[in-house]
């Protein structure tokens, strides 16, 4: 497999493994990674979150790690990079409010770049408006976006993915198997 570029979006209160366990298997398997925040450099950290499943109608949230961000959102250029990894979270929610954060999704998905998106980080695909028509899947909560969006929301077990061309899509950190075995495919293609 050649290495390649990958850029990672990601804020404040993203899910912590949805962060973490990408940025190192990527890294792990030779691949140059960067993680960027809106209004953050190189260097800063941003606070997790961790979100598990107990039985409760929805995910618990704990204090998660601080993540160091190792590339200035300011300086980057989307065209540098082979592929875009959103992770899920709270994130996603105020990130989609970010103009440069939706053109670089637009970017990614206009040039068929690879685009791994999970849990909440499909609210990013649903605002930046690359869903109409396209078929993907995200945490339950998030299928009133994907269908409001024009997508075909796809329910998946939580240890599954969905892929529709370069969207590589799944619900939440228990699919990190499926996803990144995904991820990785469209990577090498």
């Amino acid at each position: 497999m050649a290495s390649r570029k990958i850029l990672i979006v990601t804020g404040d209160f993203a899910e912590d493994y949805e962060v973490m366990v990408p940025f190192q298997a990527l890294l792990m398997v030779g691949h140059e990674v960067h993680a960027v925040c809106p209004g953050k450099q190189a260097g800063d950290t941003i606070r997790t979150a961790i979100h598990d499943f107990e039985g409760d109608q929805t995910y618990s949230e704990k204090p998660g790690h601080n993540f160091a961000l190792n590339a200035t959102f300011d300086d980057i250029n989307p065209a540098d990079y082979d592929a875009l990894l959103i992770p899920g979270g709270r994130a996603p929610e105020y990130l989609r409010l970010n103009s440069r954060v939706l053109e670089i999704v637009r970017h990614f998905d206009s040039e068929t770049k690879p685009i791994g998106a999970i849990c909440h980080g499909t609210q990013l695909l649903a605002v930046a408006g690359v869903l109409k028509g396209r078929s993907c899947t995200a945490y339950p909560a998030c299928g009133p976006d994907v269908t409001l969006a024009g997508g075909n929301f796809v329910e998946t077990a939580m240890d599954g993915v969905y892929v529709d061309g370069n969207l590589i899509t799944a619900p939440a950190w228990p699919a990190h198997p499926a996803w990144l075995a995904a991820f990785l495919k469209a990577l090498d293609s």
